[in-house]
């Protein structure tokens, strides 16, 4: 056991150090992101020196449960296509400037609108769509309109990771945590809403105090043309959205694994589209921007993180902590000790690692659903706790430093701690309510 916790502690260390001082190298003219590189070596040598058996890898990976890495990633991967694809054809861009026109030169009620656009995007795609989608548009804008970005880029990336909790597809971390517990759509969304509701109306207080004073100068809106780029493939897009929520939100009823509904509409897409465009004539270059903008980087990282957490569920360290946490209560401990592990080894692998918790504690009823919420709403808001905490914040990280905004380590755990602690509070005294 010594051997495994060992390598999965120094792998965890890793993984942070490289997020914090290099989050990417480039070979050639291809850039690689440090944090999945660092996890597969960790998984590789306990494969390797036998600290996970090959054959209890394999097990894991193809076990016909909800808990399976390679069905989450094919719900998440083709939920986050039909995403991407609106974004490709410029739908939410062209979205988020009808509302910003309305913002009639009020920072405040511009801060408003913007808040409240990227809080329900969020709810319908995911979060790491809204953030790659609004951050280079908010740059933009507040450099035309010659007002400091800062205040919009906290709000977006708050909101986005706040509401977030609201459905299940709102974050890999809410697939797998409430897929491991057995935990439907619908079952999902009747506790969750409430709590996100709380959290959000708290982010949006909090952030409204810390940048009050910025928020009342006046400003010259000065919208981008934003246009669609084609109208019947957004339509087409949309329409296999919404079908797929809705089929997502009934799975539990018609008998249907959530997985394969959304690889099912995001296949008909495609279909649909290269009929389209063979109709035209033309190449499906929307299909190719598409997919090369899919995070796959996102596989060999869960996959290793998920070796990780079987190696150390192997030799029984997962019993240990689950012994612990059976003394606490469930809901503020299994919240806030989620949001100080996910930014010590990011959100998805704590999410894996907590997942195999709550299969070894004793809580039985709402006591065990209270552990399992409460843990979905640490993987999510503690995102904006440290840039560590999630790959949206990796990412918005990154984007930011292309455009040249400089947001140091400090001041994002400033921003973060004052933000996050009453954020959660009020999402675990929500879920307290509800269950």
């Amino acid at each position: 056991m010594i051997f495994t916790v060992l390598v999965c502690c120094i792998t965890a260390l890793l993984v942070f150090l490289s997020v914090l001082f290099k989050p990417d190298i480039k070979i050639g003219k291809f850039k690689f992101g440090t944090y999945w590189i660092v996890s597969l070596i960790g998984a590789i040598v306990l494969l390797i020196s036998g600290s996970l058996p090959l054959n209890e890898f394999f097990s894991g990976l193809t076990a016909d449960t909800s808990v399976n890495p390679l069905k989450i990633l094919v719900l998440f991967f083709s939920m986050t296509a039909l995403s991407v694809f609106l974004d490709v054809l410029g739908f939410f861009r062209y979205l988020a400037n009808i509302v910003l026109s309305k913002a009639q030169g009020s920072q405040r009620l511009l801060f408003t609108l913007m808040y409240i656009t990227v809080s329900v995007l969020t709810v319908f795609t995911s979060n790491d769509i809204i953030i790659l989608t609004f951050t280079p548009f908010i740059c933009f804008f507040s450099k035309k309109a010659k007002i400091s970005p800062m205040p919009y880029l906290i709000a977006e990336f708050v909101a986005a990771n706040t509401w977030s909790m609201a459905l299940i597809i709102g974050n890999p971390t809410n697939i797998y945590l409430a897929s491991s517990s057995g935990v439907d759509f619908i079952s999902y969304l009747k506790v969750m809403l409430f709590p996100t509701i709380m959290a959000g109306l708290t982010s949006f207080a909090v952030l409204y105090f810390i940048f009050r004073k910025h928020l009342s100068k006046p400003i010259e809106i000065s919208t981008q043309n934003e246009k669609l780029r084609d109208k019947k493939l957004v339509i087409l897009g949309l329409i296999h959205l919404g079908l797929c929520t809705f089929f997502l939100t009934v799975s539990s009823y018609i008998n249907l694994p959530m997985w394969i509904i959304s690889a099912g509409f995001a296949l008909s897409l495609f279909i649909c589209v290269c009929l389209v465009y063979l109709k035209r004539r033309k190449k499906p270059n929307v299909l190719y921007r598409t997919v090369v903008r899919l995070p796959f980087e996102l596989v060999p990282f869960v996959l290793s993180m998920f070796t990780i957490v079987l190696s150390l569920d192997y030799v029984g360290a997962t019993n240990l902590i689950a012994s612990f946490l059976n003394s606490v209560s469930s809901v503020f401990s299994f919240g806030f000790l989620s949001v100080a592990t996910a930014n010590i080894i990011n959100n998805i692998p704590m999410s894996v690692l907590f997942s195999s918790v709550l299969n070894n504690v004793s809580f039985a009823g709402n006591e065990y659903l209270k552990a399992v919420y409460s843990t979905v709403a640490g993987s999510n808001i503690g995102a904006y706790l440290t840039p560590v905490g999630a790959l949206a914040g990796i990412m918005w990280s990154s984007i930011l430093k292309l455009y040249g905004i400089k947001l140091s380590f400090k001041d994002f755990i400033k921003n973060g701690v004052i933000i996050a602690v009453p954020t959660l509070l009020a999402a675990l005294i929500g879920i307290e309510i509800i269950l």
